[in-house]
């Protein structure tokens, strides 16, 4: 054991430092070690200090004279014989004692080492490690879950955190190089500035500008900053409005866009907030649905005091890998479709972080490219 040491850990990528003292185990061990011998010295103990008096008491109820030759050579063999077994018998499950005792605290150890190598691991980067149920209870079994989800998760994060990254110096490039090859070509007096250089100029700062707000925007809505005033309403007031709202850029695509109103149910949230929930809802629907496709927005019942609002699209669909990260921010299932359209990655993540919000819940459902996609916001009915 190595006290007040640095250890480099040849999975991790820092040190791992080993604080100063023994083991848990050893810990451990030693404190079983002293109940079990404190147990054997105290039944030794009483044995000796209670049978031989005990022993004595029932010679004089024999009718054996406690003066006589006879009693003393008994009693002096019942003491030789409570010596002998009882040391055997102390020494024996002392032993039994001690080897159950290692046992279970080298179960112990090797669990908490498991769990402390691959925390070390996870620090140092590697969020690929996994910790195996070490078998030694319910409490042992939930710490390795734990580690493990917090791994995944930590390992999820910095996926989003590089793609996040990368997408946001993809998304800066163009513009920024726009600005700076049309500035040149002004000073070097190949361009003038007339109205179509600022046009491309400011398109340019207003994709920035652009960028910039989404990016204030989600932060915004994730942190719960996003101010909602709920006020009762129903759930076909909420589709109308947002359906009247992009109408006009159906049309013009050549989408059908429907709405069933047949299930509405009253509820409680704010509708600037809810219409911007189902206004990007029905944008993503549009932006991946060619002419001649069809959006339909739909509430329904979903059981005691839920309610659904859904948007369905016969449009692109997406891929089952794609699922679980379409409400990453940044995250695109198709990075040059979705630039071609304009789309900045993080509309899908505000609006989840709206829904939740609300008390809500937002899902996907795609049963593959071709095959549309379903887009489901789940709300608490109004009382």
């Amino acid at each position: 054991m190595n006290s007040g040491l640095y250890e480099h850990d040849a999975a991790a990528e820092g040190p791992v430092r080993r604080s100063a003292g023994s083991s848990f185990g050893t810990r451990l061990f030693g404190a079983l070690t002293v109940v079990v011998i404190g147990c054997a010295v105290s039944a030794w103990l009483v044995a000796s200090a209670m049978a031989p008096g005990i022993f004595h008491d029932h010679l004089g109820q024999a009718g054996i004279d406690h003066n006589s030759d006879q009693a003393a050579h008994v009693e002096q063999a019942f003491g030789q014989a409570i010596m002998l077994a009882w040391g055997l018998a102390v020494a024996i499950a002392v032993l039994l004692a001690l080897a159950v005792s290692w046992y279970i605290t080298h179960r112990v150890q090797r669990s908490l080492t498991a769990v402390t190598t691959s925390a070390a691991r996870i620090a140092g980067g590697r969020y690929d490690t996994r910790v195996h149920s070490p078998g030694l209870g319910r409490e042992f079994d939930q710490l390795a879950v734990t580690v493990n989800e917090l791994a995944r998760r930590l390992d999820a994060t910095e996926t989003t955190r590089r793609r996040m990254l990368a997408d946001l110096g993809h998304e800066m490039r163009t513009p920024i190089a726009t600005l700076d090859s049309y500035l040149e070509a002004l000073d070097d007096g190949v361009r003038d500035f007339d109205d179509e250089t600022r046009q491309v100029l400011r398109s340019a700062t207003h994709r920035l500008e652009r960028l910039v707000q989404d990016i204030s925007a989600v932060s915004r809505a994730e942190e719960h900053l996003t101010r909602i005033q709920p006020v009762p309403t129903t759930t076909a007031i909420l589709i109308t409005h947002a359906v009247h709202a992009v109408h006009e850029r159906y049309d013009t695509k050549g989408v059908a866009l429907r709405a069933h109103l047949q299930d509405s149910a009253a509820v409680s949230v704010d509708p600037d907030r809810l219409g911007q929930v189902l206004g990007n809802l029905l944008d993503n629907a549009l932006r991946h649905t060619p002419a001649g496709g069809r959006v339909t927005v739909s509430s329904r019942l979903a059981g005691p005091g839920r309610v659904e609002i859904a948007v369905t699209d016969t449009g692109d669909g997406i891929a089952p890998d794609h699922l679980d990260h379409l409400f990453d921010r940044f995250y695109r299932a198709d990075t040059a479709r979705d630039r071609r359209h304009g789309g900045s990655g993080i509309g899908l993540t505000i609006t989840r972080a709206l829904v939740e919000a609300h008390h809500g819940h937002l899902r996907a459902e795609s049963r593959g490219p071709g095959h549309g996609a379903r887009f489901t916001v789940e709300l608490p009915t109004g009382h």
